[in-house]
């Protein structure tokens, strides 16, 4: 790439102004998005689920904009645009990877999720690995290492425990052999953070390997591969206030290039050749595209970098510091209903992130939220969030139907196995939260306003 195409690359798609200090909300879309109520008018909508997806920014919305007429078909073409593309998506990389602070042989690979990125890594692990993994995880890092042999661990009750568990499960391995710990940076439950680093020295003290979720840690705190010392690190763009489906899996190579391509196609192939006897032999890359065949999504990729560079130019400690303002509203004002039980594993004085769950005496969780959204204009979720044995074990239930909604409850979780949970991070105005807390108390104090029925397992206003 010339330097000339490379200069063309950076001022295209460049916005003109940079992300200022954070002292407020940053600008997302959708902040000023008007949704009707059942009881009449409208009101500015609240959208308290980031731990499923973020706004975008503005800012990722305006760089993708910009760059939007110079899109073209990346490491294929020899056209300007083609090069250009090139170009971006490469500095794309450079850009994630000094937002991970990863070390200089660390490979950034671009998938379409954590999910993704998760099952790459599980594809590509060596022959008898060992996979140790809490219980406490998302799906995404419960479920895809189908071809390891898997230790799943209790649910801790401290940091310290967390620590102990992880290494008596890998002293008493057998065999001892090459061996992975998947562990969240910060639950998409109840947002608590984890002890990362100490169970990085712990898994590398045995011999074994750690890869971090970041899917929810990555939006809300720095995260440096380098610092928590960490052999991988997947995030998702959807939650780092990125839209179009993509994400990140970076860090040690080795057991990357050793492995068989994760899709076999264009780009993950550096030579192609017919043999005598009819078949084909196929030479791969070792680089990043060795996992990254078919046509990649560059913008994807550029509104992760985009994303990236917003949050670093607004300042971590200062949207840290926004947050916990934030989250000491919420559970304050939760505090001071007797009927709503806050769930956490370490206990309340936990760091966490912006994602809080809970569930309401007498409530089906379904019905509570159908209510914040439908009188309200709040948006949160309920149901089990992607991470069932966790939050059957905070709700200290087996698994069972769930009620019909609106069915009283004898206790939390005992006719309805489910919770509610309220995420928010660095778009979120000090009037979406304060709305949330004042509804929640006159809906416990006041019941709904509205009535409401069951519709193909969802509660819906009653019409």
């Amino acid at each position: 790439m010339s330097a000339s195409l490379n200069a063309a690359a950076t001022a295209a798609c460049a916005t003109a102004a940079e992300v200022p200090a954070c002292d407020g909300p940053l600008p997302v879309l959708g902040r000023d998005v008007t949704v009707p109520l059942v009881t009449g008018g409208e009101v500015t909508y609240a959208a308290l689920d980031y731990a499923a997806s973020a706004p975008a920014l503005q800012r990722v919305w305006d760089d993708v904009a910009a760059y939007a007429p110079y899109y073209g078909s990346v490491h294929r073409g020899a056209g300007y645009l083609s090069q250009l593309s090139t170009d971006l998506f490469e500095q794309s990389r450079a850009t994630v990877a000094e937002f991970l602070d990863c070390r200089p042989a660390d490979q950034v690979v671009f998938t379409r999720s954590t999910t993704d990125s998760l099952n790459l890594l599980a594809a590509a692990l060596p022959a008898g690995c060992q996979v140790f993994v809490f219980e406490t995880e998302h799906h995404a890092s419960l479920l895809p290492w189908t071809n390891a042999r898997v230790t799943y661990l209790n649910a801790p009750r401290t940091p310290g425990e967390a620590v102990a568990t992880l290494e008596r499960a890998l002293a008493d391995r057998d065999p001892y052999g090459p061996a992975l710990v998947c562990v969240t940076g910060a639950s998409n439950v109840t947002g608590e953070l984890w002890p990362v680093k100490e169970l990085a020295a712990a898994a590398h003290a045995h011999g074994a390997r750690i890869v971090l979720d970041a899917a929810q840690l990555a939006p809300h705190h720095p995260v440096s591969v380098r610092e928590l010392d960490v052999d991988w690190v997947a995030f998702s763009g959807h939650k780092l206030y990125a839209p179009f489906g993509s994400g990140v899996l970076a860090g040690r190579a080795d057991w990357l290039q050793e492995a068989e391509p994760y899709l076999a196609g264009g780009g993950a192939s550096r030579k192609v050749a017919r043999r005598e006897d009819g078949g084909v032999d196929v030479e791969w890359h070792t680089t990043a595209a060795r996992h990254e065949a078919g046509s990649p999504n560059v913008i994807g990729v550029y509104s992760i970098a985009s994303a990236c560079r917003a949050l670093r130019e607004a300042g971590f400690e200062n949207l840290v510091a926004r947050e916990e303002h934030l989250i000491a509203k919420v559970r304050e004002g939760l505090a001071e209903v007797p009927a709503v039980r806050v769930l956490s594993l370490f206990g309340d004085d936990a760091p966490r992130v912006g994602v809080i769950s809970f569930v309401v005496d007498g409530w089906n969780s379904s019905h509570f939220a159908a209510a914040l959204s439908a009188e309200y204009g709040i948006g949160v979720r309920d149901g089990l969030f992607c991470a069932h044995p966790l939050v059957r074990t905070l709700l200290g239930s087996e698994p069972q139907a769930q009620g019909e909604c609106g069915a009283p409850e004898a206790a939390p979780g005992e006719r309805s196995l489910n919770a509610i949970r309220v995420s928010f991070g660095a778009g979120t105005p000090d009037e979406h939260v304060e709305r949330f807390v004042r509804a929640v108390r006159e809906l416990v104090e006041d019941g709904a306003k509205w009535s409401y029925r069951t519709e193909e397992g969802r509660c819906v206003p009653a019409v």
